[in-house]
């Protein structure tokens, strides 16, 4: 592999020894969980999500709510496009008012590089049902039209957080963890007993490069399924690619090796999102107990790539292996702290 030329500090998206969370968080309470993210990953926070409230606090609710002019409703089978907005739409939107008066009720004055994450289109379009009931992306328009929606809510949604962390560098995430799924035509219909057509990917790439240059900040996409398309996202001008670390094969050298001589960072997911071992009193079990352990796979990974370990620390920051939600509290933080300590010792052995 070719060395990727080093970043100096104004091109960089966050600092060496860097760690970071998904998005989810277990708990209810919207104040406590930004404490929790700013206390434990003060370098590159995020906005938490807390899907434990409820429908409309869950990933694909908060970014339906995003959409403009497109209003959903919540059905048995889930959300669904309607003519008009009804009360929960109203609860969605209601919910991330909270979140951002909890975000300037804990980090007012904060100006370093803060991360928001939404779901990406072809999720979003996997799940929600057009008024007839038929997934929106199984209608190559509807899911056009809920793609230039979600752009212009995502355009919104950051204008918000602007005003609410005015010195703060935003980045933005695109969740897609059904994007493999969209490709291989594995998403289910709403009756489950078939499949929707498989998207090409120069469609997929298409429309995830719409949505990542018109955010207006430095976006990525994470992808925490097998065999995240690592490839497809380059093309389609990710700024960063977030996926679960402990999961990559050498089958996904090569993706990974040419995204990052494109200039492509990494967020790295090496610490389980789900309570293995740790008990509510706070006690680690041994996959905790030692960090060298925890960033083993992507020292690993880095040595298959060739490239010098000095660049580790200018490409790779660290994340949990997903969201949090499932967790229990006393998992998360003690997950979000090994994430911080595994950053830096990251940045310090490659030094």
């Amino acid at each position: 592999m070719t060395q990727p030329a080093a970043l100096s500090s104004s091109t960089r998206l966050w600092e060496p020894g860097t760690a970071t969370g998904v998005g989810s968080l277990p708990g209810t309470d919207p104040v406590e969980a930004c404490r929790l993210v700013f206390g434990e990953l003060p370098d590159l926070p995020h906005l938490p999500e807390l899907p434990g409230r409820g429908a409309g606090a869950e990933m694909i609710g908060r970014a339906a709510g995003l959409l403009a002019d497109m209003p959903v409703d919540l059905q048995p089978s889930g959300w669904r496009l309607v003519p008009r907005p009804g009360v929960d739409l109203r609860r969605t939107r209601d919910l991330m008012a909270r979140d951002l008066d909890a975000l300037g009720e804990v980090a007012a004055g904060y100006t370093g590089p803060f991360k928001v994450a939404v779901t990406g289109p072809w999720t979003l379009a996997a799940a929600v049902e057009l008024t007839r009931g038929h997934k929106a992306l199984k209608d190559p328009g509807a899911s056009r039209d809920m793609a230039e929606a979600l752009a212009e809510g995502i355009a919104r949604h950051l204008a918000r957080i602007a005003r609410v962390l005015p010195g703060a560098r935003l980045l933005v995430q695109l969740d897609e963890p059904n994007l493999p799924a969209v490709l291989a035509g594995r998403v289910r219909t709403p009756s489950g007993f078939g499949v929707l057509p498989a998207v090409a990917e120069d469609v997929a790439a298409d429309r995830l490069r719409g949505l990542l240059a018109g955010a207006g900040v430095p976006a990525g996409v994470h992808c925490c399924a097998a065999s995240p398309p690592v490839d497809l996202l380059r093309r389609a001008g990710a700024a960063f690619v977030s996926v679960d670390a402990t999961a990559l094969t050498h089958a996904d050298d090569d993706a990974i090796g040419e995204a990052v001589e494109a200039g492509v960072a990494l967020l790295l997911g090496v610490v389980p999102a789900r309570d293995t071992g740790v008990r509510d009193t706070g006690v680690r079990d041994t996959e905790l107990s030692d960090v060298r352990r925890s960033v083993e796979p992507v020292r690993s990974m880095w040595r298959r790539l060739g490239f010098s370990p000095e660049q580790l620390r200018e490409v790779v920051a660290v994340t949990p292996t997903c969201g949090l939600a499932g967790a229990t509290p006393a998992y998360a933080r003690v997950a979000l702290r090994r994430c911080r300590e595994a950053g830096r010792a990251l940045a310090d052995d490659s030094a």
